[in-house]
C-alpha cells in the first residue's frame, strides 16, 4: 500500500474527494447575486417571473476553471446543428452592407406590416456570426418560445462582402439603430427582443445608452451576456500572463486574419491607417490602436474604451435590460462588474454567477443539453414577452 507522510493512499483520495466535494458546495454552488435597483418595477418584475433567480447555479463539477468553462463550453455547443438561415442583405446610408439571417423563415415570409408575431434580434461577439455556436444554441432556445428569430451579421463577417473600410466596433452601434429602424418599419406591432453576446452585448448596451427614450418604442427588452462592462478592467485582463493573454493573442490573430480577409477594400488609398502596421498586431490593444480608434475618429485606445465603455452610462438605459456575467470570467473580472452601479438605475440589472468563465456557463454533471444562458433567456424572453406591460414602464 501507499502511504504519504504515514498515511494511506486510500485515505489521501478518501480527504481529497471530500475536500473537493466541501469546496463546491460551499464556494460553487450558490443562487447567482442579482443586482437591481430594489423598488423599481424592473426589479419587481425579475423577482416575480424569473424564478430561475431563486434557485442555485451548479457549475459542472469537472470543469470548474474559468478558461476550462470558456473554451469547453463552446465545444460542447459546437455539436449543435448548422441552421439554415434565410439572408437578408442590407443595405447602409454609407455604402456598406450587413446581413440579417432570418431563422424559421416561413413566419417572415407570410407576415405582414400588422402581424404581432414577437422578434429576437441576436447580435454576436467579437469574430461571431450567425453560425457561432451559442448564437445556434439561443436560435432553438428562440425557436422553443415561439419567436421569430434574426441574426445581426456586421460588416464583413458571416460571409458578407466588405463593400467600404469601414467596419464595426464596441462604441458605435449606428448599424445596429438602422437595422432596428428598419424591423420597426417594416413591422410596428412585433415586440422586439434584442440581444447580445460579448462585444456585440457592448454595442447593444450602447445602442440602448444612445437612444434612450427613443429605444422604448422599438425594443420591448433587452439581455446582454458575458459582456465587458468596463473595457479597461476587461483589457487589463486579458493582458494577464499566462493564459489570458494566450487568449487575447488568439483573438487579435483572428482579428488580423479578417482584415486580410477583406484587404483589398481595407488597404485602400487615403484611409487614415497603416495596413502593415495593423495587421502586426498582436493584441486586441494593438489592433484597437493601429486600427480601430484611426477608422472611428477616436483621439488614442484609451478615449474608444472610453467610449465603449457602459458602467458610467448606465442611468441613461430607459429599456429593461438584464444582464449575465460570471465572477471569473477572465475578459471581464468581478471588480469590472457594474454591481452597485446599478443598483441607482430603474431599467438596468445584472445576474453574477459564482463560475461560469466567458459565455460558458455549463451546468451539471454531463453538460450535453441547455446550458444556464440558454434557461435565463428563455425564461426572460418569455416572461417579457407574456407581460409586456410590466416589465416597460
Amino acid at each position: 500500500m501507499f502511504y504519504f507522510f504515514g498515511v494511506p493512499g486510500g485515505a489521501w483520495v478518501a480527504l481529497s474527494a471530500a475536500g473537493f466535494i466541501t469546496y463546491y458546495f460551499s464556494k460553487c454552488v450558490k443562487v447567482p447575486v442579482t443586482a437591481v435597483k430594489a423598488d423599481s418595477k424592473f426589479g419587481r418584475f425579475l423577482e416575480s417571473h424569473l424564478s430561475i433567480l431563486q434557485e442555485k447555479y451548479w457549475p459542472t463539477p469537472w470543469c470548474l476553471e474559468a478558461r476550462l468553462q470558456t473554451i469547453l463550453g463552446s465545444l460542447f455547443r459546437s455539436q449543435l446543428p448548422v441552421i439554415d438561415y434565410e439572408r437578408e442583405l442590407v443595405d447602409l446610408p454609407d455604402g456598406g452592407v450587413v446581413a440579417l439571417d432570418w431563422h424559421r423563415s416561413a413566419f417572415r415570409a407570410t407576415r405582414g406590416r400588422g402581424d404581432a408575431h414577437p422578434i429576437v434580434l441576436l447580435v454576436p461577439g467579437l469574430t461571431g456570426s450567425s453560425q457561432s455556436d451559442y448564437i445556434r444554441s439561443l436560435i432553438l432556445v428562440s425557436e422553443r418560445i415561439g419567436a421569430s428569430c434574426v441574426v445581426l451579421n456586421q460588416r464583413g463577417r458571416g460571409g458578407v462582402q466588405l463593400k467600404t473600410p469601414r467596419t464595426y466596433c464596441a462604441a458605435n452601434s449606428d448599424d445596429l439603430g438602422y437595422v432596428i429602424d428598419r424591423l420597426h418599419s417594416a413591422h410596428p406591432r412585433a415586440r422586439i427582443v434584442l440581444t447580445g453576446i460579448s462585444l456585440g452585448g457592448m454595442i447593444v448596451g450602447n445602442y440602448l445608452q444612445q437612444q434612450s427614450a427613443a429605444a422604448v418604442d422599438k425594443v420591448l427588452a433587452a439581455m446582454i451576456i458575458s459582456v465587458p462592462w468596463n473595457v479597461f478592467v476587461g483589457t487589463a485582463s486579458l493582458e494577464t500572463p499566462v493564459i489570458n493573454l494566450m487568449l487575447n493573442k488568439h483573438l487579435a490573430e483572428c482579428l488580423v486574419d479578417s482584415v486580410k480577409l477583406h484587404e483589398k477594400v481595407i488597404n485602400t488609398a487615403g484611409v487614415p491607417w497603416d495596413f502593415q502596421e495593423v495587421v502586426k498586431s498582436r493584441t486586441i490593444r494593438e489592433f484597437d490602436a493601429s486600427f480601430v480608434v484611426k477608422q472611428f475618429g477616436f483621439r488614442d485606445v484609451e478615449d474608444y474604451y472610453s467610449a465603449a465603455t457602459l458602467t458610467d452610462k448606465l442611468h441613461r438605459i430607459k429599456v429593461p435590460l438584464l444582464g449575465l456575467n460570471a465572477a471569473d470570467d477572465p475578459f471581464i473580472p468581478c471588480s469590472g462588474v457594474p454591481l452597485e452601479a446599478v443598483q441607482k438605475t430603474s431599467h438596468v440589472a445584472i445576474v453574477l454567477t459564482s463560475h461560469g468563465g466567458h459565455i460558458g456557463f455549463m451546468e451539471g454533471m454531463l453538460p450535453f443539453g441547455q446550458n444556464y444562458i440558454d434557461r435565463i433567456f428563455a425564461e426572460y424572453c418569455r416572461a417579457a414577452l407574456a407581460n409586456p406591460e410590466l416589465i416597460q414602464q
